[in-house]
């Protein structure tokens, strides 16, 4: 029988939230930002165990977070390392120690910051990497696109239309994921994403359609619109 798991990452600062307040603790629609991406994955049809990876020493405010909100929903919390991939690595050593047979689990990783996704694609991505092995949620570039020369000086239109926005969950079978977080982190901006250090290794990513109201909280103005979203799908 197959077991999903999902690894949230809240390893932000909200350095560029221009606060104090870490990005994944703010309040959104009176909830902490996390606490809607977690509440997402626990409401889905594919009620994954719950991996929350967050830095030391922010355990203790998380908890502070969880009682003052009454937030009880079961989860694991997990340090998180100096970079998104450690902490991502630090999930699935987790997820190890919970289950040894890799093969027979799908694993999402979601950024604590996109508090706005849908049980509805939490499902597809999981359908996806049990049937393909490794899925990403994606939209379109509505934007014109240009690619600058490795050396900058040059610059060339390319095809928005083969242009895709890569959004969280990613999703994937236990074992791939595992097998691709072996790999060196060679910190040289080439791995970006889980997609990014699943595909070094080899494998193949299938594009699951995602949505433009899963954006991920990043400035203050990221946050209004958020809000907007959840006033309006409640009108």
């Amino acid at each position: 029988m197959r077991r999903n798991y999902v690894i949230i990452v809240a390893g932000g600062t909200g350095s560029r939230m221009g606060s104090g307040t870490p990005k994944q603790f703010l309040l959104l629609d009176g909830l902490p930002v996390m606490m809607h991406a977690i509440q997402a994955f626990y409401q889905s049809a594919s009620t994954p165990k719950l991996i929350v990876v967050i830095h030391p020493s922010l355990h203790d405010s998380w908890r502070s977070l969880c009682e003052k909100h009454q937030f009880v929903l079961p989860h694991t919390v997990v340090n998180g390392g100096k970079s998104r991939f450690e902490s991502v690595k630090n999930g699935l050593e987790t997820i190890k120690s919970m289950d040894t047979e890799l093969a027979d689990c799908v694993i999402a990783v979601h950024d604590a910051a996109r508090p706005l996704i849908s049980a509805t694609l939490i499902d597809k991505t999981y359908e996806q990497a049990a049937l393909n092995g490794a899925a990403a949620l994606a939209t379109p570039s509505t934007d014109s696109v240009r690619v600058k020369s490795s050396d900058g000086l040059e610059n060339k239109a390319f095809p928005r239309w083969n242009v895709y926005l890569i959004q969280t969950p990613q999703t994937f079978n236990g074992a791939i994921l595992c097998a691709a977080y072996d790999q060196v982190d060679e910190d040289d901006g080439s791995f970006t994403d889980d997609a990014s250090v699943v595909e070094k290794k080899g494998y193949p990513i299938t594009l699951v359609d995602g949505d433009t109201r899963n954006l991920k909280i990043t400035f203050p103005e990221d946050l209004r619109i958020a809000e907007v979203f959840i006033v309006g799908a409640r009108s």
